[in-house]
């Protein structure tokens, strides 16, 4: 029997009370069949490094709670024929705990619901910037050992955030997709889909000094400011740590990006339902931004060949052992053999407050996780909380930083 997902191309069962994709063990659940393809399906084509066809990716689909098919978690390589994608997913989700009751995760589902609810702004995002990552069994920090020592509180988080590192999208769009699942012993429970607002639109945070970078217009042109940041490394960054001087050392520390969310779920009125802010953080990435070249998208693997007029450059143990010290040149960015392809990844799992003691436990709101409200509307997202108030005070709540490296001899950007 091959993957489950690759035999349910159009067709999977989803958890009523959750409105979402489940697996088809489930035999409670209703059966979907897709009635046609998302704007974020069948989007994906072979580049030449990879080996597998576009029909063998379309079949990793999942239908959404809208009926419509759209991609899904699915491995570098496929199983059963031995081809090769080029780009991964992150953790297969089907090993955690909450898999059995979220299901297969539609990517791009609340991008689809944005072009109904405002369908002058859409916001269309990549097929590789998904990744998905889980942990079962997870125990929250409470800040203080005497504070953690009173309370044994432990969660199953699922998570997928579309955080693509290789394109210039993410120095001007803040709006990115975020699924978030988490189980807790102590009744915290919540199952999140949203566009959520990473920071400033239009630019980002250098990596290197916390400078402001202003970019240009955003897509869509009316993204909000949601508040964390991404942080992000530019040209400066290059030249202060990287290209340095023969004789010193370079810090490749600087070639890593942290996208820090900042989510509520709010009621028209502004009242506050549940708020999250987990932390995604990626070594490596196949991108910084460099405003001197078109389209201002500077490739990390380059800055291992550059020299610059004054004869600066990288003096990296890295970049040393992918040349063998300078004897493989052409090594291009989007070479399997590039060890900047933004697989290092890393989920600080922060709070997960929830402040609806008076229920219900279903809202909808809108693509951004506002206005909500108990019934349905076009464009409306389903959010799950528990009918519980977990504030503790001053005691704030977070969790392990779980780091899992995602590359192999076929995992190449774009990814």
């Amino acid at each position: 029997m091959r993957i489950s997902y690759r035999l349910s191309v159009g067709l999977v069962v989803l958890p009523a009370a959750l409105g979402l994709a489940a697996c088809d063990s489930n035999p409670a659940a209703p059966i979907r069949v897709g009635t046609g393809p998302a704007a974020s399906f069948g989007i994906w084509t072979p580049g030449p490094n990879d080996t597998c066809t576009p029909a063998i990716h379309d079949a990793y689909s999942v239908v959404g709670a809208d009926n419509k098919i759209y991609p899904t978690w699915h491995p570098p390589i496929d199983p059963v024929t031995g081809c090769s994608f080029g780009h991964e997913h992150g953790r297969d989700p089907r090993g955690s705990h909450l898999y059995h009751e979220v299901g297969a995760i539609p990517f791009g589902y609340a991008n689809e619901q944005l072009d109904t609810w405002d369908a002058a702004n859409p916001r269309h995002e990549d097929h590789v910037g998904h990744k998905v990552e889980w942990e079962n069994d997870v125990r929250l920090d409470f800040g203080s050992d005497a504070a953690s020592s009173l309370f044994d509180i432990r969660c199953d988080v699922l998570v997928k955030l579309h955080q693509g590192t290789h394109s210039k999208d993410a120095f001007t769009n803040n709006l990115h997709e975020l699924v978030y699942h988490v189980k807790c012993t102590d009744g915290t429970e919540m199952h999140l889909t949203l566009l959520t607002a990473i920071g400033t639109p239009g630019g980002f945070i250098r990596s290197c000094d916390g400078t402001a970078v202003v970019v240009g217009p955003a897509v869509p042109a009316n993204s909000p400011n949601g508040g964390g940041q991404r942080i992000i490394p530019d040209r400066t960054c290059v030249l202060q740590s990287i290209l340095v001087p023969v004789g010193q050392s370079s810090n490749l520390g600087v070639l890593q990006e942290s996208w820090q969310t900042s989510v509520s779920i709010r009621t028209a009125n502004g009242r506050g339902l549940a708020f999250i802010n987990p932390y995604f953080q990626v070594r490596f990435p196949s991108r910084y931004y460099d405003a001197g070249i078109a389209p201002a998208v500077g490739r990390p693997m380059d800055l291992c060949y550059e020299v610059t007029p004054s004869g600066s450059r990288a003096q990296s143990g890295t970049c040393n052992q992918v040349t063998a010290n300078g004897t493989i040149t052409g090594i291009t960015f989007d070479d399997p053999r590039s060890p900047f392809n933004g697989a290092d990844r890393f989920l600080d799992v922060n709070e997960n407050q929830i402040t609806n003691s008076a229920g219900p436990n279903v809202w909808f709101t809108d693509p951004f996780g506002l206005h909500a409200r108990i019934d349905s509307f076009p464009g409306a997202m389903r959010q799950v909380l528990a009918r519980i108030d977990n504030r503790r005070g001053d005691l704030g709540t977070g969790g392990p930083t779980l780091r899992r490296y995602y590359g192999g001899a076929s995992v190449h950007p774009p990814n």
